[in-house]
């Protein structure tokens, strides 16, 4: 491959990169990237596991041998198979050298350069492939992983010019790498409450919207809980605010740990001392359990005062749920009368009967018109 056209796959694998919206995206177009502009026929990414000890498979492309998966759930291999990434690695950069690209094949000692190790070579033989060449991911001044670019039987085996340009290719990819991890790590900041590590309104807002919507399409069940926790100023004014935040953090642990009842449920801090729950699938009925059981924990912390929790449910009869506001004013209404009523247990809207008197608060006309006692700090469409 000429320089002008290694210099144009180098560009298309980097813009693949950039291009990509979730990790997922940013290991495939790594590896299709490096599979083309080497001339392969597969291609993998792996990371390597310190903690676990093994090398895994994030994601395999172009022309997968049988069981080979494109995103494999659990492919990985013992390190200690494959030891260059911690072996012949350490030793070329205890020697100031750099991390370089090497080459195997199938034919193993017999192609002269013997094979750094024997599994390779058998793996190479049994899916069909005939060389392959592997450059180590170095991200942060460690290794990270590999990238793996095969060969069948019969065609061109890599040579020396291949290492050294896949070794390019591996540096690109550990820059698009450290870039997706960076916007990730924005995104996930963006989406969490920095103090209790829950779930943001953000969030709350991204989430509800889409849930309403699958209720409005598919009619699957929607609960919101809505909770205040009670005495937190008395904290603050009494302790000072650093054990008031210690106050929140416990009740963000008590919250996910409930929230852990419902299946896929979310555990968000709205602001101040306001919690809320967002479940898409469970029954009311398990929804009220699991906030029954958030007041019980709640009242045994050994600061503060309890929680008020209220419980809203397109599964209890509230009358249509078209929007994520209404949803929110009905839980809201809810947690104010357990709130008023210094309830030790969740209220529940709808469960009083025809004329439940927190489906008639949630729905007065001054709500709607700004009178509401909190409104949801989103972008909810009446």
């Amino acid at each position: 491959m000429g320089d002008d056209r290694r210099l144009a796959a180098v560009v298309a694998l980097a813009q693949g990169m950039a291009a990509a919206h979730s990790s997922r995206e940013a290991w495939r177009a790594a590896a299709l990237g490096a599979c083309l502009a080497l001339g392969g026929s597969f291609a993998a990414l792996s990371v390597w596991e310190r903690e676990l000890g093994r090398l895994r498979v994030l994601v395999n492309v172009g022309r997968r041998a049988e069981g080979e998966e494109e995103f494999p759930e659990d492919e990985s291999y013992p390190v200690h198979q494959f030891a260059e990434i911690t072996e012949f690695l350490h030793e070329r950069w205890a020697g100031g050298g750099e991390p370089d690209a090497w080459v195997e094949t199938a034919e193993g000692p017999a192609a002269g350069r013997p094979g750094y190790v024997h599994q390779r070579v058998a793996a190479l033989r049994r899916r069909g492939r005939g060389c392959c060449v592997v450059a180590p991911i170095v991200l942060h001044g460690r290794a990270w992983g590999e990238l793996y670019v095969a060969r069948p039987v019969g065609e061109r085996v890599f040579e020396r010019p291949d290492a050294d340009f896949a070794t390019v290719l591996a540096s690109v990819v550990a820059a698009g790498i450290a870039q997706t991890e960076r916007l990730e790590e924005v995104r996930r900041l963006a989406y969490t409450d920095a103090l209790t590590g829950l779930a943001n309104r953000r969030a709350v807002d991204s989430a509800l919207d889409e849930a309403v919507e699958r209720h409005r399409r598919e009619d699957v069940v929607v609960s919101l809980v809505v909770c205040d926790l009670n005495g937190l100023k008395r904290v603050n004014d009494t302790h000072g605010h650093a054990v008031g935040d210690r106050l929140l953090e416990r009740f963000g642990s008590v919250l996910s740990l409930c929230g852990a009842m419902l299946p896929g449920a979310l555990a968000a801090r709205l602001g101040g001392d306001e919690f809320c729950l967002l479940a898409v699938g469970p029954s009311a009925d398990e929804v009220v359990k699991a906030a029954e059981e958030l007041c019980r924990r709640a009242a045994e912390l050994e600061l503060g005062d309890g929680v008020a929790c209220g419980v809203a449910s397109t599964e209890d009869p509230v009358g249509p749920v078209r929007s994520a506001r209404r949803l929110f004013r009905l839980a809201d209404a809810a947690q104010y009368r357990a709130k008023a009523e210094r309830s030790a247990g969740p209220v529940a809207a709808g469960r009083e009967g025809p004329d439940d008197p927190v489906v008639r608060l949630a729905d007065e006309p001054s709500r709607e018109e700004g009178g509401e006692r909190r409104r949801f700090r989103g972008r909810h469409s009446p």
